[in-house]
């Protein structure tokens, strides 16, 4: 059982990791709050009552508060990133003393385990506000969407913005290859197949490789074409919960592993080149991808056919324009080991890149 009394998270918590503070003199809950500290990877701090220090009690980004030390607690100065912990679910005087030492959450174990190990593991990464997580799709094959996801995340890290390009077609050869490091340590998708629950985001950070100032997550060259759907919600939420911007580079067909990193979305680019076949079978990604994603938006990219500028694009597809993808040789074609899209930080395509992450990050509340 669990419940919630409405606050806001502690001061300056949110940015930085830090210790929980556990007041209890309950050995069996204190036992298992120890239990579900190491789960979460936190090391906690405990105490039989509020700590002789004023700061530690005001600054704990979490205080896990035994019911059995409630009283204790009744005096001490009202601080959000209270957690009232008991086992008695049919004592209905908890809320009760939950209110008198101003908790925002009231739990009892065993049935809120899960709920507190992700809260507590939350503390231990330091969450703050989550990435922004932008999806690029192609309208029909050989639009360009895979070079454009690289440009956009190498133009990302060059912002000095953490960044994380995730490569979520199986069937295009591996953004790795196209960034030229297809041969770089770490680790790809198939390494997360079994993944359930939740995956730490700072060691998934940690086991990719690391090309041009940003990670990448691709595949490798086995035989592994499709990771479960439940692995890819908790690599991708991993991946947010780490901040700054997360790039997914999308597949065409959609499937339950695409529609799970769809769901994951702040925005999805719609890439179409600007020709009547195009914005044809752009229109039916779109109609399916629309499904899922709240915020889709179209880039075109020319040349044009005539009569076919790009508001004209947008305007038949029935989607707010992103803006026109400049023609360039390396939205044409791979790159090999040579520098890959986006990387001198010059020409059309790399302001195309940095625009488009200045207006989304003034949209998404500011850098990240």
């Amino acid at each position: 059982m669990t419940g919630t009394v409405a606050h806001d998270p502690p001061p300056g918590s949110a940015s930085r990791p830090g210790r929980p503070l556990i007041l209890t003199e309950d050995a069996a809950l204190l036992d298992d709050l120890l239990r579900l500290c190491a789960a979460a990877g936190a090391t906690p701090e405990v105490h039989h009552g509020v700590p002789e220090s004023d700061d530690r009690w005001a600054t704990a980004p979490l205080v896990l508060v035994g019911d059995d030390a409630a009283r204790r607690v009744r005096g001490a100065a009202r601080r959000p990133g209270v957690v009232l912990v008991g086992r008695d679910q049919d004592d209905s005087g908890v809320w009760k003393r939950a209110v008198q030492i101003g908790a925002d959450h009231v739990l009892m174990l065993p049935d809120g385990e899960p709920w507190l190990v992700d809260r507590i593991a939350d503390v231990a990464e330091g969450i703050g506000r989550p990435a922004l997580t932008v999806g690029v799709i192609g309208g029909r094959g050989g639009a360009g969407a895979s070079t454009l996801a690289c440009a956009l995340a190498v133009t990302s890290a060059r912002e000095g913005l953490r960044t994380l390009l995730v490569d979520a077609d199986p069937l295009g050869g591996g953004l790795d290859v196209l960034l030229g490091g297809e041969s770089a340590e770490g680790l790809r998708w198939p390494a997360f197949a079994a993944s359930r629950g939740r995956v730490g985001g700072g060691a998934l950070e940690e086991s990719l490789p690391e090309l041009h100032s940003l990670r990448v997550l691709s595949w490798d060259r086995g035989d592994c074409v499709a990771v479960p759907p439940p692995a890819v919600r908790a690599v991708l939420a991993a991946a947010r919960r780490r901040g700054g911007t997360v790039v997914v580079d999308l597949p065409r067909r959609l499937d339950d592993g695409v529609a799970e990193a769809l769901a994951q979305l702040d925005l999805a680019l719609l890439v179409v080149p600007a020709e009547l076949r195009a914005v044809a079978a752009a229109g039916r990604v779109a109609s399916a991808v629309g499904m899922v994603v709240r915020d889709l938006r179209v880039a075109v990219r020319g040349p044009y056919a005539p009569g076919l500028g790009d508001h004209e694009v947008a305007r038949l597809l029935a989607l707010p324009l992103a803006g026109e993808v400049p023609v360039e040789p390396a939205l044409l074609r791979p790159q090999g080991g040579a520098k890959p899209p986006g990387a001198t930080g010059r020409g059309p395509l790399a302001r195309f890149c940095a625009h488009f992450w200045e207006r989304a990050l003034v949209e998404a509340g500011g850098t990240r």
